[in-house]
């Protein structure tokens, strides 16, 4: 048996795993497979070919007790052959959980792979995972299962980057079960905290009010103003423009890069990121979608009126019966930009002349107000 070849213990230890794999007994199976796991952390070689290849023909041959107890051995180990780890992380969750909370060989492309491949339950866990990378958690918000976006929200020491947060904060607005650990999560900030009191119960809104030093009485004011102009099919009060941020501006730009260049930049990207009020992400993907500086499409954003931004949304090929959702979720997060115009009433007509003749108007429309 090839173990034998591998073993650095005695002949003794050596002719006990021989007369074990020749039973059909389960329990001589899993002594078998753990007798073999000793060997291989004793002989160093556990990733040598004929040891991955012994491991998988035993793994394939014992029930699902057995692949467990072995999952659960392996899980910290640092020996282990990385093909059977890899095995094992795809296998039924029960048996993948201890592997991918901590097993210290699963890289970041094994983590991604059981996010695209195995089952939800396997992905809450990978969300889970103490010290989840960035990437990780890039493929998680990416992917939006409200489950698994939950459960990273709980896991306070995920890599997560500041857009990020930001888009868990957005995405907490449809779910419901992202508010709690949200308002829990060290990274929350002032700002974020407010606009989750916005849709959030008054136990969760109390817990904002203990933590951060906000005027409630002003929020719960500026919700019930915001509720009766609704009901009156009047447009809620703007919140104040938000400042650019040059260094998450500048995060937003490579970001919008990567998408561009692997062909992932679509006009939906723009429509999410209007309806999730990231503004300077808009700003930002509109830009390179329509060869525009980010200048020029800020512009339009601050203009007076709609029709200068209808004209670059509509020369990427944003559909006209989505732009008034959008410009709404725009003017909430800027303060009432672009400011109401005489003629903003027809500015969804601009989408019908197609993207080319919208993108030459846009650019005529800049240069006459240069």
């Amino acid at each position: 048996m090839a173990a034998v070849d591998l073993a650095s213990s005695s002949n003794q230890h050596a002719d006990a795993l021989l007369r074990l794999a020749h039973s059909r007994s389960q329990d001589d199976r899993q002594r078998l497979l753990m007798g073999v796991a000793d060997l291989v952390e004793a002989s160093g070689q556990a990733n040598s070919e004929v040891v991955s290849d012994l491991f998988l023909v035993l793994v394939g041959q014992v029930e699902t007790d057995i692949r467990k107890a072995l999952a659960e051995r392996l899980a910290d180990a640092d020996w282990a052959p990385h093909a059977l780890i890899n095995i094992l992380v795809l296998d039924e969750i029960e048996i993948a959980r201890p592997l991918i909370a901590k097993s210290p060989l699963l890289k970041d492309q094994d983590l991604i792979r059981v996010l695209l491949e195995a089952t939800v339950e396997h992905q809450i866990e990978v969300a889970r995972r103490p010290h989840v990378g960035a990437t990780v958690v890039d493929v998680i918000l990416d992917r939006s299962e409200p489950a698994v976006l939950t459960a990273l929200a709980g896991n306070a020491t995920a890599d997560i980057s500041e857009p990020g947060f930001e888009r868990l904060v957005q995405a907490s607005r449809r779910i419901a079960a992202l508010r709690a650990p949200l308002i829990r999560h060290p990274r929350l900030r002032e700002e974020l905290a407010k606009q989750l009191y916005s849709w959030v119960g008054q136990t969760l809104r109390q817990a904002i009010g203990e933590r951060f030093r906000i005027d409630t009485d002003g929020l719960e004011t500026a919700i019930a103003a915001s509720v009766r102009a609704a009901s009156a099919g009047v447009a809620p009060p703007p919140q104040p423009a938000p400042q650019v941020d040059p260094e998450r501006d500048e995060m937003e730009r490579r970001l919008i890069a990567k998408l561009d260049t692997a062909g992932q930049l679509r006009p939906g990207y723009l429509v999410r990121a209007a309806r999730e009020g990231r503004v300077s992400l808009f700003e930002n993907a509109l830009a390179v979608l329509g060869g525009y500086s980010v200048q020029d499409v800020r512009k339009a954003v601050g203009a007076e009126g709609a029709e200068l931004l209808a004209l670059a949304c509509a020369s990427v090929g944003i559909d006209k019966a989505v732009f008034p959702s959008m410009l709404v979720e725009i003017r909430i997060r800027t303060g009432g930009k672009p400011t109401i115009g005489a003629r903003d009433a027809q500015a969804t007509r601009l989408f019908d002349q197609g993207p080319e003749a919208a993108a030459r108007a846009f650019r005529q429309a800049l240069d006459a107000a240069r």
